[in-house]
């Protein structure tokens, strides 16, 4: 095994990695005191909405993948859809040509909560009351900010202090953002917390078992005090990133008549292994094409294919830019995604032959089963380009477009993140959870209760008839992508990175390694990575850098160079900057447990014994 920077973590009793070692403490405290993987993943999750605040909250999004020894893994959806009032023809009338990138109109059904509370009286064997118990204290004792967090502060405390006065007084008071090391408490935050767990308190006063107990919480989430704070604050209009103030049409009608629910994943076997992701309403099954058009292509893997050379990083390349490309012209949650004929192989194998020697330019989806390809607007032009970084060559100017444009600004430019969490206790069952949205730059704190709303509408186009249109009742096409791999029925590996439109590159990157070369999850984790900005975000304003590829610091300068000759536009970043990998794993055969977690970011961890 090569040299990492930590251990990788093994033994048979619990594992947990997140982005934020407070979440992995929390779901760790959970499996030492006796609970299982879903409570665990429970309580990290919440624990990540007050760690990571500028990455995730209370009012996001949740996909999750769960299996249990000997079942085939299942998907959690708490990807809440559109609300009733939310329609493409709806937001062109207001002058608009992109749902915004911030404020209130681009709130779809929060259901990254109501997603915890699911699996945990659906699966778990504890309480609300036990797994918020280490979130609440942070909520209430504080949270010392780290860099990220007082980056994020500091950008955005003009437009909190002129705009979103709510966010200014909890992360910018008296207009000064809360620096880094200062201790940040959301008391309104914990107050919400503790009125839901009276609620549970009351029901199980009254006679009601754990899971009803948990059902009352939710309760008063869809239809309580919690509904009730977010429909009023939503009929006030509040500045978004189309430079207006808007209200929302998210109404407590929208959160009392939806719920998470369970659907099968989408699978796809790949050299011995079986990779499973959420559908096609999420960008999850391109992780899936990728696999399959380079199993398509002659020798991957091997001799000048093998992992890390100029032919496997250009060819993955080449790879992707098909995947997402089909992506973006097929994939959304309506009806007629040609999923099948998608992940096909004899499809992959049609696609795998447009890979040639150079760089492809151009955005390329294909024709599934002879259907003609759609593809949104994708003219914005942005990032690097704009910037005027023309051959990408100069790696600290590079570096620094990389970091600015991974803080958010007020007009919704630039996003923050995800978080993840992956769980595998004593029994056998992996949990993989992405949950994010609910930014702290993403629209104003709602003051009642301590957290403002997702803004994941933003991914719907506001053009008509296309997979992945805005329309009342459907879910955004998601990037939140969680990763469960399975070898013989059981499962082996849980695994997840944020990063946007990057999950389904540094994810399948990572699985590659091991798979191919045999590498250890911490091996994996911190191999050299590197994606592709080729095609749009599928964030506002949904700009794209054709042929940009961006490889951190530690590629030597010769393949590097071979890329560019080939017609890539590489920009090389520092050299631990791209992703934040979380990974655990299980050997059915021993029960031995293992688990890594990635140092990029500064705030991973795994935990385990």
């Amino acid at each position: 095994m090569e040299f990492t920077t930590r251990p990788e973590l093994s033994g048979t009793f619990g594992m947990v990695s997140a982005t934020h070692w407070i979440g992995a403490q929390a779901g760790m405290a959970m499996l030492e005191r006796g609970g299982n993987a879903y409570d665990a993943a429970a309580a990290a999750g919440f624990a990540l909405q007050v760690a990571e605040p500028q990455q995730n909250g209370p009012g996001g999004d949740l996909t999750l993948l769960f299996a249990e020894r000997g079942a085939a893994p299942r998907v959690l959806c708490a990807q809440g859809p559109a609300p009733a009032g939310a329609s493409a023809a709806a937001f062109r009338e207001l002058g608009l040509s992109h749902v915004p990138g911030t404020g209130l109109l681009a709130a779809a059904i929060p259901g990254s909560t109501l997603g915890w509370l699911t699996l945990l009286a659906d699966h778990g064997t504890l309480t609300f009351a036990d797994v918020i118990g280490p979130a609440l204290r942070v909520a209430e004792e504080g949270l010392l900010v780290g860099r990220r967090l007082a980056a994020v502060l500091e950008r955005m405390a003009p437009h909190f202090a002129a705009h979103w006065h709510s966010s200014a007084e909890l992360y910018a008071p008296g207009g000064a953002p809360v620096a880094e090391g200062s201790l940040l408490r959301n008391p309104a935050l914990a107050r919400t917390w503790r009125r839901l767990v009276v609620a549970e308190a009351r029901a199980a006063a009254g006679g009601a078992d754990r899971a009803q107990g948990i059902g009352a919480v939710g309760r008063e989430w869809t239809e309580g005090f919690v509904a009730e704070a977010i429909d009023a604050f939503c009929r006030v209009p509040r500045r978004d990133s189309s430079g207006t103030a808007h209200a929302g049409v998210l109404t407590a009608a929208d959160l009392a008549q939806w719920r998470p629910h369970y659907e099968p994943t989408v699978s796809l076997d790949f050299r011995g292994w079986t990779v499973h992701k959420c559908g096609f309403w999420s960008q999850g099954p391109a992780f899936l094409q990728q696999l399959a058009i380079l199993d398509a292509v002659p020798h991957f893997g091997e001799g000048a294919l093998a992992p890390g050379t100029e032919d496997y990083v250009h060819t993955v390349l080449e790879a992707t830019k098909l995947a997402l490309a089909d992506r973006d012209a097929w994939y959304g949650d309506a009806p007629g995604v040609p999923a099948a004929e998608l992940l096909s192989r004899e499809y992959a194998a049609e696609r795998a032959r447009l890979i040639g020697d150079g760089a492809s330019l151009e955005i390329r989806p294909g024709s599934p089963g002879g259907r003609v390809p759609r593809l949104p607007d994708l003219e914005v032009r942005g990032g690097f380009e704009a910037a005027g970084v023309n051959g990408l060559g100069e790696p600290n100017a590079v570096r620094a477009l990389l970091e600015a444009s991974s803080i958010p600004d007020a007009e919704g430019r630039a996003r923050t993140d995800t978080v993840h969490v992956d769980v595998v206790d004593r029994w056998g069952t992996v949990v993989s959870a992405m949950p994010s949205g609910g930014w702290l730059s993403s629209s104003p704190v709602i003051p009642e209760l301590g957290f403002p709303l997702g803004t994941r509408l933003q991914m719907a186009w506001l053009e008509e008839g296309l997979p992945n249109t805005l329309a009342p009742g459907r879910r955004p096409r998601t990037t939140l992508s969680p990763s469960i791999a399975t070898r013989g029925g059981e499962a082996v590996l849980a695994f997840g990175s944020p990063g946007g439109d990057q999950q389904d590159q540094w994810q399948p990157h990572f699985f590659l390694d091991v798979v191919l070369r045999g590498a250890g999850l911490q091996e994996a984790i911190e191999a050299p990575a590197f994606h592709s900005a080729h095609l749009p975000s599928s964030f506002y304003p949904h700009e794209r850098q054709p042929g940009v590829a961006l490889l951190e610091g530690r590629f030597d300068d010769e393949t590097i160079a071979a890329l560019r000759r080939r017609g890539h536009r590489i920009g090389v970043t520092g050299g631990w900057q791209l992703g934040r990998l979380c990974a655990v794993a299980r050997d059915p055969a021993t029960g031995a447990l293992r688990a890594g977690s990635d140092p990029r970011g500064g705030t991973g961890y795994a935990v385990g014994r």
